[in-house]
């Protein structure tokens, strides 16, 4: 193996990537070792590719010194190099890779054996042996990059909208949402946010209708009431009005409910949610609410264990190509306030914010006075994109909700 090594090392173009510390003689046996040394020699004077002819005489002058034996031995050696083929470029820097390793490691096990023994007074050693081979450790490392042709690109973007919103205001600034992306939703509470999502869902034109399968995992609200407003969203019905339609109601809610999944998820983690898609690939998958999926480790701040569960949350919709929608609480800066902005989030300084492909905040104006001084929510809400890693377009769009059927309408 070192021969073919040697035999690549007289090509001047292989010799460039390899020379210096990153092929040191100290990875060949005694005899190949001064052999490399008159390649090295070689490479310095002439600056071109050269023949183990070429080598073996520049060897030979340079050694006068050598017995008949010791001749005969390296006129062995080299017609064994001469018959040698050199290795692919890719073979041998594998090969250089884990020779180089090993004659490094050896000499951090040697300085740590000092340091064991109560040898080595200070560091410096370890930290000049950094100092010399850090830039040269080639990894172990075979990338097959992404293909970014304009064929394959342009069929990537039209993936970008395969489940398309079913509000046209939102239509209209952001088409729809796709598998590997992580969608966040915030509102105060009482705005809106379940309705929301059953109403991207289920309502006419929505994700369930489209043919994509939804999972809904519910830590706040009890999947009864949340699976109350899938159905009054995909009837255009209040509950009362379906319990005195039955048979209407059924006809326009069973075409959906077969696409459509609902857990009670409380107390579970997101290593839970992971199995969840690992086992029944949805397309779309809700996380209601989001940040009570809680993630492994210990976070000295909320902050931290918020952005760690927007992080997995990401890594499942990519893993898993699947849309996936994280819904959150907005603080009480964001009451009764139209126009919302990231720093709103509850609890998050920018770590969710920084991993979302598309951020929606709901505004909600405030209860205008009836008579007698009664309190009546406007159906007026302002949907606020924050963040759009996929149109780019960023602003605010108005639209109402109906929350007698969960349903958004221009």
């Amino acid at each position: 193996m070192e021969l073919s090594i040697i035999r690549s090392l007289m090509d001047k173009s292989f010799y460039d990537d390899h020379r210096g510390s990153k092929c040191p003689p100290r990875l060949f046996s005694k005899d190949a070792r001064k052999i490399k040394e008159a390649i090295d020699t070689a490479m310095d004077r002439y600056e071109r590719t050269v023949s183990p002819d070429e080598v073996e005489a520049l060897f030979i002058s340079n050694n006068p010194t050598l017995t008949t034996a010791q001749k005969q031995a390296y006129a062995s050696m080299f017609a064994s190099i001469k018959r040698e083929q050199p290795m692919g470029s890719d073979i041998a820097q594998e090969v250089l890779s884990k020779l180089f390793q090993q004659v490094v490691g050896e000499d951090v096990a040697n300085i740590g054996f000092d340091m064991v023994n109560g040898d080595a007074a200070t560091l410096e050693k370890l930290r000049n042996l950094l100092e010399k081979y850090g830039d040269d450790f080639i990894p172990n490392l075979n990338i097959e990059w992404d293909d970014i042709t304009i064929e394959t690109l342009m069929s990537k973007a039209e993936l970008e909208a395969r489940w398309t919103f079913n509000i046209p205001c939102v239509t209209m600034k952001v088409e729809g949402v796709s598998g590997g992306q992580l969608i966040e939703v915030g509102a105060r509470p009482n705005t809106g946010k379940t309705s929301f999502h059953a109403s991207l869902i289920a309502a006419p034109g929505g994700f369930a209708h489209q043919g994509a399968k939804c999972i809904i995992l519910c830590n706040e609200e009890p999947t009864h009431r949340v699976g109350a407003r899938y159905l009054t969203a995909a009837a255009g019905m209040s509950a009362r009005e379906v319990k005195d339609n039955m048979a209407k109601a059924k006809s326009l809610y069973e075409p959906v409910m077969n696409n459509i999944k609902i857990k009670e998820a409380g107390g579970r983690d997101m290593a839970w949610v992971e199995s969840v898609c690992k086992s029944y690939k949805p397309d779309v998958l809700v996380l209601d609410m989001g940040d009570k999926f809680s993630a492994d480790g210990n976070f000295a701040r909320q902050d931290e264990a918020l952005k760690a569960c927007a992080i997995y949350a990401r890594q499942i919709a990519k893993t898993y190509d699947c849309a996936v929608f994280y819904m959150s609480q907005l603080s009480a800066e964001a009451e009764g306030r139209s126009q919302l902005n990231q720093s709103m989030m509850e609890g998050s300084r920018t770590g969710k914010a920084a991993e979302a492909d598309l951020m929606i905040l709901i505004g909600k104006s405030p209860a205008k006075d009836k008579i007698e001084g009664e309190e009546e929510d406007s159906p007026l809400r302002h949907i606020n994109v924050v963040k759009n890693k996929l149109t780019g377009w960023h602003g605010m769009v108005n639209c109402n909700l109906d929350y007698l059927t969960a349903r958004y309408t221009d």
